[in-house]
């Protein structure tokens, strides 16, 4: 039992930390960068976890007569996330039996009313950010897009580091000032964003039936990386395109790994030039529960089987969020050994 706030900080961040090594979960994600995946660790240890509609609550911790994790159906997949990953804080630290609402959860509890519990909700909440947040994690993916930490301080880069971390846009600001990354006065400038802002921003002309999906910026820098995400996730694919040389994007493949093209245009690179490489801009939907690999290549079409000019291959998962009963990882687990 923590003492103080500071020391609660340190014991779930140390927790959740000696977890993923366990796991080995930094050398899975160098190989396949992605979103740490709280579910499947939670499957891997083999404690229960059931998904349900929960009246004015995200998640439940119980600890008889065994322990168990609740977590609701009835928020999108970024948030689903965490909840489990503060209940799964619980269990590992042997915390006593925990209701965790919003306040408890999304907006951090008074530290006055956690000191009566030994911190408990502190604890989880750290472990909760050191899983599914670490700094390497965030540092991996900058470093892949190529992001410097003065671009942090701009919420569409915010956007795109929280779709990849699995977490939600208002988590991720939290959690880089935490790390030291953003200031203060800069964390508050950036809540002040909102998703479906920045989401629409990136759709331009191109109005969704709903906003409830994220919307993933694709370029050459994502490749070799993963998609974790929901069926109702949108993407915006951009490619370089050297079609004056005759190199273009094949596109057809991308519905044959189940996603429609809505939009598929293309921007000059330098308006006054001629010839040179221009921008192809495609956005697509999935269709219903998509998983597979997105693999695009630009070739010359008019040959017959000539190597590709440059390739993006993606695994992707979008079958989330996580619906009731067990988790997708769980019926994972059970149908490959059966």
């Amino acid at each position: 039992m923590a003492r103080t706030y500071a020391e609660a900080v340190r014991n779930g961040t140390a927790a959740a930390s000696k977890l993923l090594r366990r796991l080995d979960w930094q050398a899975k994600l160098e190989v396949e960068p992605g979103a740490v995946d709280v579910f499947a660790i939670i499957a891997d240890l083999d404690l229960p976890l059931m998904l349900r509609p929960l009246k004015g609550l995200l998640g439940a911790f119980l600890n008889a007569p065994t322990p168990g994790i609740l977590v609701t159906t009835q928020r999108p997949l970024s948030i689903q996330r965490f909840p489990a990953a503060h209940e799964l804080g619980h269990c590992v630290m042997d915390h006593a039996p925990s209701l965790d609402d919003e306040d408890q959860i999304l907006r951090r509890a008074p530290q006055a009313q956690d000191a009566r519990t030994g911190f408990q909700e502190t604890e989880a909440d750290a472990f909760a950010v050191s899983l599914m947040m670490p700094r390497w994690l965030i540092h991996a993916h900058c470093a892949r897009q190529g992001w410097r930490v003065a671009e942090l301080e701009r919420p569409g880069h915010v956007y795109q580091l929280s779709v990849r971390i699995g977490a939600s846009y208002e988590a991720t600001v939290w959690t880089l000032e935490r790390y030291h990354l953003i200031t203060a006065e800069r964390r508050a400038s950036l809540l002040q964003a909102r998703p479906r802002t920045l989401k629409a921003a990136l759709l331009e002309d191109f109005s969704p039936p709903s906003y409830h999906g994220d919307v993933w910026l694709l370029t050459e820098k994502d490749r070799g990386g993963r998609i974790d995400g929901s069926r109702a996730d949108l993407f915006v694919i951009k490619l370089p395109e050297l079609g004056a040389a005759g190199y273009l994007w094949d596109f057809d493949a991308l519905a044959e790994s189940g996603f429609s093209i809505v939009r598929d245009t293309r921007l000059a690179l330098d308006e006054e030039g001629v010839g040179g490489p221009n921008i192809r801009r495609v956005v697509a939907t999935p269709h219903a529960e998509a998983r597979g690999v997105m693999h695009l290549e630009q070739r010359r079409p008019w040959l017959a089987a000539p190597p590709p000019l440059s390739v993006l291959s993606l695994p992707f998962d979008l079958t989330g969020p996580e619906e009731a009963g067990l988790s997708r990882a769980e019926r994972r687990q059970r149908l490959a050994a059966a």
